[in-house]
């Protein structure tokens, strides 16, 4: 919950505004004046409310004090003149006495809302840094080569890009070296799962929408294509778009315009699509659940992932960097993979590719007490050499095995973990071969 300062000297307003956001969900604190405000922490809020004139020190002293806490100046002296005093002094926003309800709440939720985008973002950078720079994209076989190649041609552009591969195989990880690698790094980078957003849900999501467009819309809000305003949009599982939905991005990219969903007219927008799928596009297009001239505007170029099983010694390189990151996270230092734990590594069919050994190394660090990690600690099936999966069994017997072996003592969310998959993924692969649930 967002924890919010009013300072305003005339009690009747102070109360009447912290009864509003108090409404509205936020965690409200109130003084009458700057030294009473300094008591409570000026630097412990989320965003503070200050009147200009107040007793003794001047609001606008509030703005540098409390940096980087943003601060909304209110004012009975509506002038373009005093926002622009204000603004020079970093206030992040301007309101006007006597406010509107709906204009104070879509003030608030805007500032708080390019507050925690700007923190998001800063985070992202961190961990961009720390654990995804495109040096860390393990891989010497001639697959990983052809991509780390493509992501350094592609970064170089503002062309749109389409990655594909297996769930599981760093579809995302590729994204975000794209867009640290290019122009935009200094902007945001905004991650979307398709697959996760309830399909009714989606283009409000994506595109915004304005107040009282639908049952609900108390207010407006922009979309992530606003929220990405010069940076880039990372759209995964994008196959599972439905056509309306399409047709609306398919406008986007054509005109580099948003229209909200109630709008009456559209707004320039300037970000770059990524977008990724591990569905069979041109299967789909052929079916005509996949719009054609979408396909080719999302290709301009494209990138293909190779499963972990065809990666050969870069299984290797891959255990030692996961395991590298593994062990920093939880403190472990100096754990090592045994030589049986690296054969059962190797004899594994891996259907959740990078994603599933990266979880199958953090759980062995947590379960392992010894100074080596053995096979019993990665939690997979350990095949005898020339055995069925030893000698290439199917990812559909492994998936099939693998669910029927522990469906009975597992959640439908382990399971999918487990196996490197959404669990949508699972229900639908349940679906396709007829494992009931």
């Amino acid at each position: 919950m967002n924890r919010i300062l009013i300072i305003e000297d005339e009690e009747l307003i102070r109360h009447h505004t912290a009864r509003l956001l108090t409404r509205n969900g936020y965690e409200v604190r109130d003084a009458g004046t700057v030294a009473e405000a300094e008591v409570m922490g000026l630097r412990s809020f989320d965003l503070i409310i200050s009147d200009v004139r107040l007793p003794g020190t001047s609001g606008t002293e509030v703005i540098a004090r409390a940096h980087p806490v943003p601060v909304i100046i209110m004012t009975s002296y509506a002038s373009v003149r005093a926002a622009v005093e204000c603004m020079h002094l970093g206030a992040r926003d301007y309101i006007s006495k006597p406010f509107d309800h709906d204009e104070m709440l879509l003030v608030v939720e805007r500032v708080l809302g390019s507050q925690l985008l700007a923190r998001q973002n800063a985070a992202l950078k961190q961990d961009v840094d720390r654990s995804f720079p495109i040096a860390s994209m393990v891989g010497e076989c001639a697959a990983m080569q052809q991509v780390l190649d493509r992501v350094r041609r592609v970064a170089a552009t503002d062309v749109t890009l389409l990655i594909r591969g297996e769930s599981g195989t760093g579809k995302e990880l590729v994204a975000r070296a794209v867009h640290e690698s290019g122009r935009r790094r200094d902007g945001p980078f905004i991650a979307v799962n398709c697959a996760a957003i309830p399909e009714n849900l989606v283009e409000s999501e994506l595109f915004g929408f304005e107040k009282g467009a639908f049952t609900g819309a108390v207010r407006s809000k922009d979309g992530l294509f606003m929220a990405a305003h010069g940076g880039t949009l990372f759209l995964d599982e994008i196959g599972e778009l439905a056509q309306p939905v399409q047709a609306h991005l398919l406008r986007v990219l054509q005109e580099g315009e948003v229209r909200a969903i109630g709008a009456n007219r559209s707004r320039k927008v300037d970000v770059r699509l990524l977008a990724a799928t591990h569905r069979d596009l041109e299967q789909m297009m052929r079916e005509g659940h996949f719009r054609e001239d979408l396909y080719y505007r999302l290709r301009v170029m494209e990138i293909t992932l190779p499963p972990l099983r065809e990666r050969g010694a870069d299984i290797d390189r891959l255990a030692a960097h996961l395991l590298s990151q593994a062990t920093a996270r939880l403190g472990r230092s100096g754990l090592r993979l045994s030589r049986a734990a690296l054969a059962a590594i190797h004899g594994y069919p891996w259907p959740g590719n990078v994603r599933e050994l990266a979880n199958a190394l953090e759980r062995a660090v947590i379960l392992c007490d010894g100074p080596q990690i053995e096979p019993e600690h990665l939690a997979i099936p350990v095949q005898a050499p020339g055995s069925a999966a030893a000698a290439g069994e199917s990812l559909d017997d492994y998936f099939r095995s693998y669910v029927l072996e522990h469906q009975g003592r597992m959640t439908e969310a382990s399971i999918a973990r487990a196996l490197g998959i959404s669990r949508k993924t699972l229900w639908k692969r349940r679906g396709q071969m007829n494992l009931p649930r």
